[in-house]
């Protein structure tokens, strides 16, 4: 056989070997694919976007934010601040923190008259007498708020007719009490022993009138 004949047959098996490659990677369909172009025979698939729904309105965060929503408590707050539109419960919740502080540091410490304001006059009366009755015993009572742990709004009404309304808060304290007699001896507490008490106080006020001030109205629930 002539090296002519040789080289052709070299080149024979070359060619059919490309065109057996060529074909196995046409006829796949692994690797990138280019998308269909306008006049595609084929349907395009559109991306659909999502559908959002507008809501209008929805519940006061400043109410249920504190009470559930639907409950006769929200119902009385929602009617509070119809009432009177600048009324809000987080900063009511404020102020009864800061005033259960107030009066609660001067009911222990003998000495209401700067929080007389604060309160209804029968809850006065009965502060009266518990510092008095103190006093004929010949007890003083030292005491410190460590601080207030948890303000919870527990109950609301409000009347419609009268415009009244009340709110119950309970409050979660740490403090500091130590009772000692005429002698100065300490006969309940400890100083250095911080213990949580627990309080629940109704503050009442008529809505829409000009004194925007609370008055505590009850102690206990």
């Amino acid at each position: 056989m002539s090296s002519a004949v040789i080289q052709l047959l070299v080149l024979a098996g070359i060619a059919i070997f490309l065109i057996l490659r060529l074909r196995n990677v046409l006829g796949t369909r692994d690797g990138f694919e280019k998308s269909p172009v306008a006049g595609d025979d084929k349907p395009r698939r559109t991306q659909q976007r999502p559908e959002f729904e507008v809501i209008e309105g929805g519940p006061d965060r400043d109410i249920v934010d504190h009470v559930e929503d639907g409950s006769d408590s929200a119902k009385a707050l929602a009617a509070m601040k119809m009432a009177e539109p600048g009324f809000s419960v987080g900063e009511f919740l404020g102020g009864a923190r800061q005033a259960y502080e107030m009066i609660l540091t001067a009911f222990e410490h003998g000495d209401i008259s700067e929080v007389r304001g604060f309160l209804h006059p029968e809850v006065a009366d009965a502060f009266d007498q518990v510092i008095a009755d103190r006093e004929e015993k010949g007890l003083t009572v030292e005491s410190q708020i460590v601080g207030v742990r948890d303000v919870e709004l527990y109950r609301a009404t409000y009347d419609r007719d009268t415009s009244e309304a009340e709110i119950t808060v309970r409050f979660l304290a740490e403090v500091t009490t130590v009772v000692k007699n005429a002698e100065g001896e300490v006969i309940e507490g400890d100083p250095n022993e911080i213990r949580r008490q627990r309080d629940s106080w109704t503050f009442g006020r008529r809505m829409g009138v000009d004194d925007p001030n609370w008055q505590l109205i009850a102690t206990g629930e």
